[in-house]
């Protein structure tokens, strides 16, 4: 399998406030000794989320990667966390993947949230993906304890964040398309598609979706119909009309944002990618209570929710911090 890079790089943030923490991040890496923007976490008190009395002089590190959806959820686990009565350690926005597993196996940091795909096939070395959401999140939580120690907390998060292919409202009336299997409607000289090279070069990318939704690479689809772009380019390309088909993410907020509309992978061939709670185990051995209060929350971030967050920032230029914030208040979950 691929190692899937939950990157999804957003498109930079717009506004004052975007441009100030852009300007604030740059202003901490040239050494100028400003708190980066990223560790600001405001007062919030507790609403659903009661103070667990096991929390009181109890210290929990929460790390996050650096991408949006990860900055939100990491958030939000502060957030919890705090409300909760907890002394949280903010080590939110590491850069890259295996940074952040890193700091959790090696006891660095204690909490952290993960996708099922992303421990299943890159941190567990398994090759074949568990098309049931649940299967797959059992597997994961199964095997990671066994060989790390490391607790993935129940129920994972029934947002998805994985591989999907978008198309315009034009291109979905025009063709009729809501899912995979409709792609072979399309006439084969306008079967376009834009996607990442990344996603052109592997069998279990286009290729092996092509196979599955029974399409080939330069026959059935022409082989000037695939451009290859960077993944930040396709979303504009689709709606211009550069592709019928553009490769995204389930869960960004630009497919709202664009309104371009996601289609169904029937078969199920992409991977799934469900955000879970994962906590070191001697963490969770003196706090059980982890389990119940994330099982507040987790349930709430549906692949739509996920998708409205994340662009709330890279398309609003909110902080992460705000948005998890807010949504939280929405819900109850705090004050």
């Amino acid at each position: 399998m691929r190692p899937h890079r939950r990157t999804h790089e957003p498109v930079p943030g717009r506004g004052p406030l975007a441009a100030l923490l852009a300007c604030v991040a740059l202003l901490t890496l040239a050494g100028c000794g400003l708190k980066p923007a990223s560790a600001f976490v405001p007062d919030v008190e507790p609403g659903s989320i009661r103070p667990i009395p096991s929390f009181k002089d109890s210290t929990i590190r929460v790390t996050s990667k650096e991408f949006t959806e990860q900055l939100i959820l990491g958030k939000i686990a502060v957030l919890a966390l705090t409300a909760a009565g907890a002394d949280v350690v903010d080590h939110t926005n590491v850069q890259g993947s295996v940074t952040s597993r890193k700091s959790v196996t090696t006891g660095e940091n204690d909490l952290a949230w993960e996708y099922t795909g992303t421990g299943w096939i890159n941190y567990l070395g398994q090759e074949n993906p568990i098309p049931d959401p649940r299967e797959q999140f059992e597997a994961v939580r199964d095997l990671d304890m066994k060989r790390n120690k490391i607790a993935w907390l129940a129920p994972p998060s029934p947002g998805n964040n994985t591989y999907t292919m978008v198309v315009t409202r034009d291109s979905q009336r025009k063709y009729g398309l809501r899912s995979l299997n409709d792609m072979a409607k399309v006439p084969a000289g306008q079967r376009t598609f834009c996607v990442e090279s990344e996603f052109f070069s592997r069998n279990d990318g286009m290729r092996g979706m092509f196979q599955r939704y029974g399409l080939a690479y330069g026959s059935s689809v022409p082989a000037g119909n695939v451009r290859q772009m960077a993944a930040g380019v396709i979303y504009n390309a689709t709606v211009r009309g550069s592709c019928v088909f553009g490769e995204a993410y389930e869960t960004d907020g630009r497919i709202q944002a664009l309104d371009l509309q996601p289609l169904t992978d029937d078969k199920r061939f992409f991977p799934n990618y469900n955000p879970a709670v994962v906590v070191r185990e001697p963490v969770l051995r003196r706090h059980p209570e982890l389990t119940a209060l994330f099982a507040q929350i987790s349930p709430k971030l549906s692949t739509a929710v996920l998708r409205d967050l994340n662009s709330r920032v890279d398309v609003g230029g909110e902080d992460p911090v705000f948005v998890a914030r807010d949504w939280m208040r929405r819900q109850g979950l705090i004050r």
